[in-house]
């Protein structure tokens, strides 16, 4: 189309620049040779004026002394009127046939030129050289196409061949070599960037990858020694139950690490870890742990519904993703309750605080974002961003939705197993 496009508007400026400079030379050219004609038929008028003659066969000329003036008026009613020059008239012949003419007039007070050039013939030359200028553009176009359609061909087939070549190299886990295939011209160096940027983003993918397994192996090993010293000192019988509660606290919280690190790490590999998950069980776990932190908040946290949803995830995938829409439903109630809904396919979070706007429900899922609520909380704004990721990983759907009078409703939607 580009080929077509240019072709056409290159032919038809060409067709237009040329029709419009033969237009103006030949008028200056009938213009010259008119006024030099009326010169000499004015000169052989005073010569001899009873036979005037010209050598132009196209041209008529025609005398009017001052007792004829009045004649022109009426044999030729459109010249008698016009001023000394060249115009350009129209008129029908003794058949009737449309032709046009360039009148030169000349008029003094002893006579009266005039000299009457016929265009016809011009006109009709005029037209068939239009027809064939504007069958050149045609011509031109339709060449123009089949150039454009031979050239696109041509360029663009190594690059079609480029984006077919990318599309199978996304199969393979490692980077596949592009400009071998190609010669070193404009796609071989295309090729050859995008076989450096895939190797560059290979290795850092690659880097990502390494430290995220060695960040997740370093830290399950100091948390085992926690949850192992922590079990052996539960143990003990001598322990009050001040220092119970404390130890219990930092093997909740070494359980929450350890399921956000497993979460994490699925996260970063962007792969499914299994497991048969009761929903339930782990709702249950979680409301227990964050009775234990109440302190002496008056804040009722509660189950409600029948048990019985499996998912087809690791119980640590679920904890998290749970446990960070119980968690907000925890921190921003100050007092009421905290429903945990079950359903076949879903849980609901029901809580009686401060709610949110639509607006802060439509961007509650943002990395770094925080409601107006969360002014004083500790908290980066990421918890419901992982969250997202998560549900995005397996499948699931989460929202959260203002509640009917006040407070806050999430729902976290599991696929069917």
């Amino acid at each position: 189309m580009s080929f077509v496009l240019l072709g056409f508007g290159l032919t038809a400026l060409f067709a237009y620049s040329v029709d419009k400079v033969r237009n103006q030379v030949e008028d200056k050219l009938v213009v010259d040779l008119m006024n030099r004609n009326i010169d000499l038929y004015a000169q052989q008028y005073a010569r001899d004026p009873q036979n005037p003659s010209l050598p132009v066969d196209q041209i008529r000329a025609f005398a009017f002394t001052p007792d004829k003036f009045e004649s022109v008026r009426e044999q030729q009613p459109q010249w008698y009127e016009l001023p000394d020059g060249i115009h350009g008239l129209s008129g029908t012949d003794d058949t009737g046939q449309p032709f046009s003419y360039k009148l030169a007039v000349r008029k003094t007070p002893q006579v009266w030129f005039f000299l009457a050039y016929d265009m016809t013939q011009t006109m009709r030359g005029q037209e068939q050289f239009n027809r064939a200028i504007y069958g050149a553009v045609i011509v031109f176009t339709l060449l123009s196409l089949l150039v454009g359609w031979w050239a696109a061909s041509r360029v663009m087939s190594p690059v079609s061949e480029l984006a077919n070549r990318l599309k199978d190299s996304g199969r393979s886990a490692e980077p596949v070599s592009l400009a071998a295939h190609f010669p070193n011209d404009e796609v071989g160096q295309l090729a050859a960037a995008l076989d450096d940027y895939a190797a560059r983003l290979t290795e850092v993918v690659q880097r990502d990858r390494e430290f995220n397994a060695d960040v997740s192996h370093e830290l399950r090993t100091p948390l085992a020694v926690i949850r192992g010293a922590t079990e052996l000192l539960l143990s003990r019988p001598e322990l009050d139950e001040r220092m119970q509660a404390r130890l219990r606290r930092i093997q909740r919280a070494e359980q929450q690490c350890t399921d956000l690190i497993s979460a994490l790490l699925l996260l970063s590999r962007n792969e499914r870890g299994h497991g048969i998950c009761d929903v339930g069980k782990v709702a249950e776990q979680l409301l227990d742990m964050h009775r234990a932190q109440l302190g002496g908040k008056p804040l009722v946290l509660r189950m409600e519904g029948e048990g019985g949803l499996i998912v087809d995830a690791p119980d640590a995938a679920v904890a998290v993703a749970l446990g960070n829409l119980i968690g907000n439903a925890v921190k921003y109630t100050h007092e009421g309750d905290v429903v945990v809904r079950m359903a076949p396919d879903s849980v609901d979070v029901i809580d009686s605080g401060p709610g949110l706007t639509a607006e802060e429900a439509a961007r509650l899922f943002e990395r770094g974002y925080r409601g107006t609520h969360a002014e004083h909380s500790q908290g980066a704004g990421i918890g419901l961003s992982i969250v997202r990721r998560l549900c995005a990983l397996y499948g699931w759907d989460v929202r959260v939705v203002p509640g009917a009078e006040r407070g806050v409703i999430a729902t976290l939607r599991f696929k069917p197993a």
